[in-house]
């Protein structure tokens, strides 16, 4: 199968790359390499070292023994992504492309329009080269988990029956969002299923847990091959970003009563729920959503968990709670399904601990980096900006 992906450089987008091609699918993609940037605006750096793009090409053809079609380009740009849809004609496209991080989106005006440009219209973009390019193909849409919010009820996939005044309907589950980012991926959301209607798109929405890893199998030990692993405020989701921290005997950094529970997954398991997706295509018209996570933590229980495990290789972990700086509840009910996929064969790893020691094992080789860079570990982007910066608080 011909797969394009949007955001081929990024921390999922390569991996994909790797692991679709070694399951025997073409890949293509484009990256504007914003996120390179975006980690350095905010004074971050990847964990692990990155390789350049050229380096990225040539040791993807010596691992597989054929060149990729990885063109820098915008996907703002509406007539480069619709040429490269006809030059490649992919039979699915999977959208990573976009701005990822919540706090970023609340920086300020300019962070929070521009994640809105960025993210809706790129969106709408391949939407509209899909239609009038490859009108066949089925768009794989990265969504997040976090368009749910954490309503009071059990979170269906995507959609859900309705009894109102003695009238039913299957109506798409209200989406909640927690940030600028949250909002524009709910945006997005909404877009691509009233495309699915007008113009016969095959889609699936991955509403997706937060990933944790550093690589997968089909990486070898070639260096070259590895993806990023961000550990700032922005980019540094709060697992890999703990991880960073045990291993230069930083405190975990815990945001308020630290209750809040949310959906996380592998890095090797997400790979294998998108190439499930890809593989498994809706019909014409059809939108599927799909919860893609392994399982839900309290983020206590996940920095007691990297706490443990840290302890398993000689690293002594503390914690310390801090005041949290998002605008959200500190405690609530939290019960997402994930059928869809189970259906379709995936099998979850269901050993969270093995994948945080192997991280921790890596990231042991780029102490210093992390070490040069920790004062990117405290956050100070504020929800509310009449507070500034965060406080220990017990």
């Amino acid at each position: 199968m011909r797969v394009f992906i949007a955001g081929i450089d990024g921390y999922l987008g390569w991996p994909l790359a790797i692991h679709l091609s070694a399951s025997g699918h073409e890949v293509a993609g484009a990256d504007l390499l914003l996120r390179r940037q975006w980690v350095a605006e905010v004074g971050g750096i990847s964990a692990q070292p990155i390789a350049s793009r050229e380096d990225r090409l040539s040791a993807f053809e010596e691992r597989f023994g054929k060149a990729i079609d990885f063109r820098v380009g915008d996907l703002m740009d509406y007539d480069f992504v619709k040429e490269f849809f006809k030059d490649f004609q992919p039979e699915a496209v999977v959208h990573l492309g976009q701005m990822p991080s919540a706090p970023y989106s609340m920086i300020d005006q300019a962070h929070c329009v521009g994640t809105q440009e960025n993210n809706v219209i790129n969106n709408l973009n391949i939407l509209w080269a899909i239609k009038e390019a490859v009108p066949d193909a089925h768009l794989v849409k990265l969504g997040t988990m976090g368009e749910y919010g954490t309503p009071n009820i059990d979170i269906p996939e995507g959609f859900f029956e309705v009894e109102f005044r003695g009238r039913r309907d299957r109506l798409p589950f209200p989406r909640q969002a927690g940030s600028w980012y949250h909002q524009s991926k709910v945006h997005d959301s909404h877009n691509t299923h009233f495309a699915t209607k007008i113009w016969d798109i095959r889609a699936t929405d991955i509403m997706q847990g937060v990933v944790f890893g550093t690589q997968i199998e089909e990486m070898g030990d070639d260096l070259r091959l590895r993806t990023r692993l961000d550990f700032d405020q922005c980019f540094g989701t709060a697992i890999n970003r703990f991880c960073c921290q045990a291993i230069i005997g930083h405190p975990l950094t815990l945001f308020g009563r630290g209750m809040q529970k949310r959906g996380f997954l592998p890095l090797l398991d997400s790979m294998a729920c998108l190439r499930l997706a890809v593989e498994n295509p809706p019909g014409p018209g059809e939108f599927r959503v799909f919860n893609q996570f392994e399982n839900a933590y309290s983020v206590t229980e996940l920095a007691n968990m990297v706490k443990a495990v840290a302890s398993e290789i000689g690293l002594e972990v503390t914690i310390n709670h801090y005041d949290n700086p998002r605008t959200e509840l500190e405690e609530h009910y939290y019960q997402p399904d994930r059928q869809h996929l189970i259906n379709l064969g995936y099998q979850p790893t269901r050993d969270t601990r093995s994948v945080l020691r192997q991280m921790m094992l890596d990231l042991q080789d780029n102490r210093e980096r992390i070490e040069a860079h920790a004062h990117v570990l405290i956050p100070d982007i504020r929800w509310d900006s009449s507070r500034r910066r965060s406080e220990i608080i017990g």
